[in-house]
């Protein structure tokens, strides 16, 4: 909020016409906490250069919120915080704050690295988001004219600029202010900066050219090509077969590529979509659901390249694996892109959050040793504990969007057909001809395998309610009412005929442990195993087993023994599973030995939701256990 009020005093300077416009400072400007917070300088501009999303992000969370629980006071605490934001935004439409505060003169002309593009789509999710729960549009007619804005200056013409986000996500959002406002502009926008990307000559390089013009020094381009490959600005977004780069701009590319190919046809476009997601689901996707299997960069790494140590899988990264899943469910209902969405929605996004909802992961690892965190530089950014906060605090109100808007996730429609891609208690309304169906979902999801939708209709309505088969059930039985016809395809099971009041169709998924293996590319699982049940990773802590996990063991044979066990960490009912293990011995105290067969101890082995990790104090904790 303070640069909000520091940009709101600007703006009513220059309006007043009064003196004191702010100074140029450069073209970082601040970008540190302020030494002081309880006493910080009421015109200067503190945090990252984006900054003003968080801010975004809390308001689209709170619509979320207020669109399943009205609350008045909620509501006009956002309604106060808009008013502010709306007090800080620039006669011309500009809102950003970090310009704003610092000198526009500066403005767009660093799309590479100072993301105001990027707060163009989070001011877009998060005022499509209010409007839609409250009907009020203070905050999306500024969305649009910030919109217009950038409209104005990039495009096609010879006369605007060619430039695109040095940090996506401005590419979906722009879709979503299209299909609420109907303004056709915003739509091509997005498909504008889509396939200006990656095109030659770089217009990063250009703009640093032109910075270094006006800075009086020489310019030259970016001296290390990887730099592109960050920035999936590489090659034209057409021509892309791998996934590459920082994993969250990635991701929020690619669902807007969807987006624009869903909406406009363009089988190109869609095409290269399908070839990213088998990309990352085929080659570089944790069993966890996470997505990112390098710190440098926060990125993408080359095939199978997995480890689990000094994986970076970052919060906000699965949550815009489950953006492009929802997207790619919308251009073809395959049960794999829901069965990834579950995956990253019930393990990765959710251990970013303590179960109590007050500390956060950045990272989420698959092995942690505490005392190679703490000494090890290649694990300097693998926390063993959640944190309070970040400096950089993009992951909590991401996660509290993606939990408000879950619903979104759980279903799909268009005209004639229901789809379900989440097994989740729910109730909601599906328009059939004149017909408005009401259906309740009764689910005992995760931990069971049962679900019930109950059908309540005024008159009789034709339409296909669509289930999906999970991947991990290997045995289904779905009942439904007499009449209706079945048809199993790309992993939903389609149910058509005319639904009468109180019909009900049932649907058995058992849920059984799995040993699931790594493919043998993925050198750090060789000779190990990790467990799942039903949309669950489960993984071995410290808190059940003792230290030193590394020297624990899974008996694949007896995984038929395995126990499911109703248990309780943090206050949360869960399952954990209890299976039959061997634990071998350390030893002696020597350092080096010869060889001789290690003695082994048969032990049971208590495996917990990997989301519950690091609820119960410091301690190892490991995905993977040796076989």
């Amino acid at each position: 909020m303070h640069n909000f009020r520091a940009a709101a005093r600007v703006m009513e300077k220059k309006r007043r016409g009064a003196a004191g416009a702010p100074p140029d400072r450069g073209p970082q400007g601040f970008q540190t906490t302020p030494e002081d917070p309880r006493n910080p300088d009421p015109d200067r501009f503190y945090g990252f250069v984006f900054q003003d999303t968080d801010f975004s992000k809390w308001i689209e969370a709170a619509a979320y919120s207020l669109a399943q629980h009205p609350d008045p006071d909620l509501e006009r605490t956002v309604d106060e915080a808009i008013d502010l934001v709306c007090a800080a935004q620039d006669d011309s439409g500009y809102l950003d704050t970090y310009y704003i505060i610092n000198g526009m003169d500066r403005a767009f002309t660093n799309l590479r690295d100072h993301h105001e593009l990027y707060c163009l789509g989070h001011l877009a999710e998060a005022a499509a988001a209010y409007y839609q729960a409250t009907g009020k549009d203070r905050l999306l007619r500024a969305a649009c004219r910030f919109a217009d804005c950038v409209e104005e200056r990039f495009g096609p013409s010879p006369e605007q600029r060619k430039g695109y986000p040095g940090h996506e996500i401005a590419e979906m959002a722009l879709v979503r202010l299209y299909e609420v406002t109907g303004e056709d502009r915003y739509l091509a926008l997005s498909k504008f900066f889509l396939d200006q990307r990656g095109t030659r000559p770089h217009y990063f390089d250009e703009e640093a050219r032109k910075r270094a013009e006006v800075e009086g020094r020489p310019g030259r381009p970016d001296a290390d090509p990887r730099r592109y490959v960050y920035h999936q600005a590489h090659l034209p977004v057409r021509e892309q077969e791998e996934a590459v780069g920082h994993a969250v701009r990635a991701v929020y590319l690619y669902s807007g590529m969807a987006d624009v190919a869903r909406l406009t046809g363009d089988r190109e476009l869609r095409a290269a979509c399908e070839r990213l997601w088998n990309s990352i689901t085929r080659e570089k996707l944790y069993i966890t659901g996470g997505i990112g299997g390098t710190r440098h960069g926060e990125a993408f790494s080359y095939p199978f390249d997995l480890p689990n140590d000094t994986a970076y899988s970052e919060t906000c990264a699965a949550i815009g694996l489950a953006f492009f899943a929802r997207r790619m469910l919308e251009l073809s209902p395959k049960a794999e892109y829901a069965d990834v969405m579950e995956q990253a929605l019930y393990n990765t996004v959710l251990a970013g959050m303590a179960l109590d909802g007050k500390s956060f992961f950045y990272v989420n690892p698959l092995e942690v040793h505490p005392a190679a965190c703490r000494a090890d530089a290649r694990l300097e950014h693998v926390d063993p504990v959640r944190q309070k906060w970040f400096g950089c605090a993009c992951c909590p109100p991401n996660i509290a969007r993606m939990v408000g808007s879950v619903a979104a996730y759980a279903y799909t429609e268009n005209e004639d057909t229901l789809w379900t891609h989440l097994y989740m208690g729910s109730e909601l309304t599906k328009k059939a001809g004149d017909t408005l169906l009401r259906l309740t979902m009764e689910s005992a999801f995760p931990w069971e395998g049962r679900a019930k939708l109950t059908v309540r209709a005024e008159t009789p309505a034709v339409c296909t309610l669509a289930f999906r088969i999970p991947g991990w059930s290997t045995a289904s039985t779905i009942t439904a009412p007499d009449g209706v016809r079945r048809e199993d395809r790309d992993g939903y099971c389609y149910l058509t005929g005319t639904w009468h009041d109180g019909d009900a169709v049932s649907l058995e998924f058992p849920m059984t442990a799995r040993v699931r293996t790594a493919n043998r590319k993925v050198r750090e699982n060789v000779g190990k195993a990790a467990l799942t049940r039903g949309p669950i990773t489960y993984c071995l802590e410290q808190a059940d087993n003792g230290a030193d996990l590394h020297l624990c063991r899974l008996d694949p044979v007896r995984i038929s023994e395995a126990e499911s066990v109703p248990a309780e960490i943090g206050g949360r009912p869960l399952v954990m599973l209890e299976v039959p293990g061997l634990r071998e011995e350390a030893g002696d105290d020597s350092l080096y030995r010869d060889y001789a067969p290690a003695k082994r101890k048969a032990v049971t082995l208590r495996f917990i939701p990997y989301y519950a990790w690091a609820n119960r104090g410091e301690g190892e904790m490991r995905v993977w256990v040796r076989i």
